[in-house]
């Protein structure tokens, strides 16, 4: 019983919490998109494309500035404006003959000399007056407190760009300068789906179009030479932003697009390598530097044989046989062993001369040599006996005395 009282009570503890989840929860359907794949997730400008091209124009995504046509347009997002200088003359030379130029929000650096050049400035009066609030502190002018209510008014995290993007909230534009030039039809208010930080642009030129919200000009188009420039103040044509709000209409104007047109997105977001920015802008130098490069490995490399080729060698004579032979054993030896040649042919035509030359002693050899072949004695034992290292010279008369003396034997025995 006891036991089963136990199971009774965990039964219905049990039951109590399934009750209670079931009357607290319930079962609905979210969808949640899937995640972009293939080139979409690559080009940040997928969707614009296809919808530019479903207008009838044509469209490039570009990392790089390349070269477009004078009646052409282009679309810049987080690019660097003032980077490369020749780069920027260039977007600029564009623009006054008569291209088309549409920069969003991604504008990074050069802010003040493209206000210089096109006369719009985004401006910020929460970022401004507390700009002018810190110069003043700084002066010495006001006194740095909280407050009111005396306590530090706690700032708000910066949330990351894509978070703000889920959480925006749609804005009204309405057209407050009408394009004279584009020949669409005119609109009224259009819908921006993009995070606001208070900010506007302001210009001082000639205002060709514009359309703004309660706070000022949210997109704004000078014109710049024969060409124009539209600036919005917002990050609409990127990945899945440009499916929110009235983002496509808002292309099509701000691009001014037409049938036929050649749009170039352009983006410094995915940065090409070095070896690809080297080759597009300065090929001429590479192709020179690798043929210099080439040039001094062929001149400065190991030959495999000479520059000429060798002449057949001609048949040596006797002369050239017996100095070689003489250069070789003097330089070998020192000269030792044709010194030993020299008077072993020395002492065999003695023997054939002298009777018993073989069991005479050295002082009577020398004597017999000598009278036979008529040479001094006192000359001919040092040059015969001795053994130890001569100089070139020495050694040369050494052999000639011993050379003369075997001659003048042979020849005493063939008369």
């Amino acid at each position: 019983m006891k036991t089963k009282a136990i199971w009774a009570i965990v039964l219905i503890g049990i039951g109590i919490v399934v009750s209670w989840i079931a009357s607290n929860t319930y079962w609905d359907e979210i969808e949640v998109p899937m995640p972009l794949k293939d080139e979409a997730a690559r080009n940040p400008f997928y969707a614009a494309q296809r919808f530019v091209e479903n207008l009838g124009a044509t469209s490039v995504w570009d990392r790089i500035q390349v070269d477009v046509p004078e009646d052409g347009v282009i679309v810049l997002s987080s690019w660097h404006w003032n980077l490369v200088d020749g780069r920027r003359s260039r977007m600029e030379e564009w623009v006054e003959q008569g291209g088309r130029l549409v920069i969003d929000r991604g504008l990074i650096g050069g802010e003040a000399r493209f206000e210089e050049w096109s006369g719009i400035k985004r401006r910020n009066p929460r970022m401004e007056e507390a700009e002018r609030r810190r110069q003043r502190i700084e002066a010495g002018e006001e006194d740095e407190t909280s407050d009111e209510d005396g306590e530090d008014e706690e700032e708000e995290e910066p949330k990351p760009p894509s978070i703000l993007a889920r959480n925006a909230e749609c804005r009204t534009l309405t057209e407050s300068k009408p394009a004279a030039s584009y020949p669409a039809p005119a609109v009224d208010v259009l819908k921006l789906c993009a995070p606001s930080d208070g900010s506007y642009l302001a210009t001082t030129r000639n205002v060709a179009w514009s359309m703004r919200d309660e706070v000022g000009n949210q997109v704004l188009r000078v014109n710049v030479g024969k060409g124009s420039v539209t600036v919005i103040n917002a990050m609409p044509f990127r990945y899945r932003a440009f499916l929110d709000g009235d983002h496509a209409h808002l292309l099509a104007l701000a691009t001014q697009l037409r049938r036929g047109d050649e749009v170039h997105f352009m983006s410094e977001e995915e940065h090409p390598s070095i070896l690809t920015l080297m080759w597009v802008y300065g090929w001429p130098v590479v192709l020179l530097s690798l043929a210099w490069i080439g040039f001094a490995l062929w001149r400065n490399s190991v030959r495999f044989g000479p520059l000429v080729a060798a002449t057949d060698p001609a048949r040596r004579s006797i002369a050239e046989q017996i100095r070689g032979t003489g250069q070789f054993v003097m330089r070998f030896g020192g000269g030792k062993a044709l010194h030993a040649a020299a008077v072993r042919a020395l002492d065999e035509a003695a023997q054939r001369r002298i009777c018993g030359y073989r069991r005479m002693p050295v002082n009577e050899r020398i004597e017999a040599v000598s009278r036979l072949a008529g040479l001094d004695a006192s000359m001919l034992g040092p040059a015969v006996n001795h053994s130890g290292p001569r100089r070139p010279h020495e050694l040369r008369q050494a052999l000639a005395l011993i050379e003369t003396a075997r001659r003048r034997i042979l020849i005493e025995k063939g008369r």
